[in-house]
């Protein structure tokens, strides 16, 4: 398949077939951001994607159907596997780049009667036009350039991203990272108020501080699930380390609160 140019960002987006018969990376600006595979919605190739989903299994009642908003879309993975393991569930994805949501919708189609629907916003955008209350689950994996977009990591972020969630709701948020860790530092300062419970899980390699990585962070108002997602670490094909509240304070405390510029924010 050939290279295209996302009107979203302006980066190249190329969609290659891999050696899994029906699986495709999805590469943006020379980036993998996703890899979507047809056949089977369940299989997820990259490790931060498979601990998002270990947090999604393990909410609620397992296979009942869930309300989940994505703010950040690429190919679609998450959504996908959310259909496939929870048929019936809401799914409402906001993604500003319009050429590159066709050229997954038209190359990598969703499935039938998935439900899931793509918005082209920027997350604050997007957010600001949910009600209160709305979701189960909010799942923050955008990126613009490689980074996550800074005003998803704000005060008024994290206001936006609890309003919306139920009581119980959880925040995960794809965070990359590396040490001393300046990113995921500030996002837990932001949290302390309204999303105050939070669990850190990554690769070992990643918090020794060996390599930059994906940093799930997961924030709830009532509690996180400590216990459930460190027995599926233990388990898990890569396995990963969850921290809980003592070691997030200790490996990630210290952080300084973000605030929109102005009062306002930037849309990515």
């Amino acid at each position: 398949m050939s290279d295209e140019t996302g009107g979203g960002t302006g980066a190249a987006v190329e969609i290659v077939a891999t050696e899994r018969p029906e699986a495709y990376l999805v590469r943006v600006g020379g980036r993998d951001q996703s890899l979507v595979d047809l056949a089977d919605p369940r299989h997820l190739a990259f490790d931060y994607v498979r601990r998002i989903a270990d947090v999604v299994d393990d909410h609620a009642t397992p296979g009942e159907p869930l309300r989940v908003l994505h703010v950040g879309g690429a190919g679609l993975t998450l959504p996908r596997y959310v259909h496939a393991t929870r048929p019936g569930s809401w799914q409402v994805v906001l993604e500003p780049d319009e050429a590159l949501t066709a050229r997954v919708r038209a190359e990598l189609p969703l499935p039938r009667r998935s439900g899931i629907r793509v918005r082209a916003q920027d997350g604050r955008t997007g957010l600001s036009g949910v009600r209160d209350d709305a979701v189960d689950l909010v799942v923050v994996d955008a990126f613009a350039d490689g980074e996550v977009p800074g005003d998803l990591v704000t005060l008024e972020a994290v206001q936006e991203l609890a309003r919306v969630l139920v009581p119980g709701g959880l925040l995960l948020a794809n965070l990359s990272d590396r040490a001393p860790f300046p990113l995921v530092r500030d996002l837990v300062a932001a949290l302390g108020e309204h999303l105050p419970h939070v669990l850190v899980a990554a690769e070992p390699a990643t918090l020794r501080a060996r390599r930059a990585g994906n940093l799930l962070v997961v924030a709830g108002a009532a509690g996180v699930p400590r216990a459930a997602l460190a027995a599926r670490a233990r388990s898990a094909g890569a396995p990963y380390r969850v921290l809980d509240d003592v070691a997030v304070a200790s490996s990630f405390g210290g952080g300084r609160v973000r605030r929109d510029p102005g009062g306002t924010h930037s849309g990515c």
